[in-house]
């Protein structure tokens, strides 16, 4: 008797293992025929103007949306994750040192980055959060890629990227945003310019850095990942909503909630918010307060 029960336990544990080892193939070749999918784009060109203020507005734009933590403080990239289970992500060299971008690269080719979130020959880019920055305002993208054209080359040669098993399972369950491409209206244009004015609609249109960890809807919910902590509802109908708006902007600067707590800058990036104007922290509050 014991001998059976031992053998259909085996039969049954083994059917499973290799039900999960199929399973987990499909997955992997999905994600591997989504990675070497060619995505084809009307080009598409902005003038980039090189005047001091264009660079300047640039240069805040490229450290407010993030650019700076994943690419580093000179953009000649680093790398994001090394971790058998989840694989290898480097952020690029952007600069047209060694390893970096190609001399050749052109404003088309940033625009098709930040509008379309693939390379210049339509690979998609990974990680890469082009479904926010492709609802940059024309003014704003053109003085980011004024900045980045003009930054000093840096030789830095980075490994390839290696998606590990847990990635490619969240992101086949569309839990993880590997693929910005299939995210994006590609048909949608883009506004000229966004209102600098103080209040909700500049508030709206600086939040969109905040959707992709809080949700589009901005309340918030499960960890972003394995090992992160639930993410805060930002609306009027959260904890954050019962802030005042000096609370709001203290803790977005310095990374300290009125209660006292110390947020960990790599599950929330406050250093990268204290870079925020003070209009634009204030935007930011009102917009999420009218949130319901």
């Amino acid at each position: 008797m014991l001998r059976k029960i031992a053998k259909w336990t085996g039969i049954v544990l083994g059917s499973i293992l290799l039900l999960a080892l199929v399973g987990y193939f499909l997955i992997s070749r999905n994600i591997s025929q989504r990675i070497e999918k060619t995505y084809t784009f009307a080009d598409e060109s902005l003038n980039a103007p090189n005047d001091s203020n264009a660079i300047r507005r640039g240069q805040h734009l490229v450290v407010i949306k993030g650019c700076t933590d994943c690419h580093g403080n000179n953009l000649s990239g680093k790398i994001m994750m090394d971790d058998a289970s989840l694989g290898r992500l480097s952020a690029a060299n952007l600069t047209k040192g060694k390893g970096g971008l190609p001399a050749d690269y052109s404003t088309t080719d940033w625009v098709r980055a930040l509008r379309h979130g693939v390379d210049r020959v339509g690979h998609p880019l990974l990680f890469m959060p082009s479904h926010e920055t492709t609802l940059l305002s024309q003014q704003d993208m053109a003085a980011i890629i004024a900045y980045c054209q003009q930054i000093p080359p840096v030789d830095h040669e980075l490994p390839a990227e290696k998606i590990g098993p847990i990635v490619n399972v969240m992101t086949y369950l569309d839990k993880m945003p590997l693929f910005s491409v299939e995210k994006i209206d590609h048909d949608r244009p883009m506004v000229a310019k966004a209102d600098s004015t103080e209040g909700i609609a500049l508030g709206k249109y600086l939040a969109v850095s905040c959707s992709g960890c809080h949700r589009p809807d901005f309340k918030g919910g499960d960890p972003v990942a394995p090992g992160f902590p639930p993410v805060p509802n930002l609306t009027s109908t959260g904890n954050v909503g019962k802030w005042t708006q000096e609370q709001f902007m203290a803790t977005l600067r310095t990374g300290k909630t009125p209660s006292g707590h110390q947020i960990n800058n790599e599950n929330m990036p406050w250093k990268m918010t204290a870079q925020y104007e003070q209009k634009e922290l204030a935007s930011l509050y009102q917009y999420f307060r009218s949130l319901h």
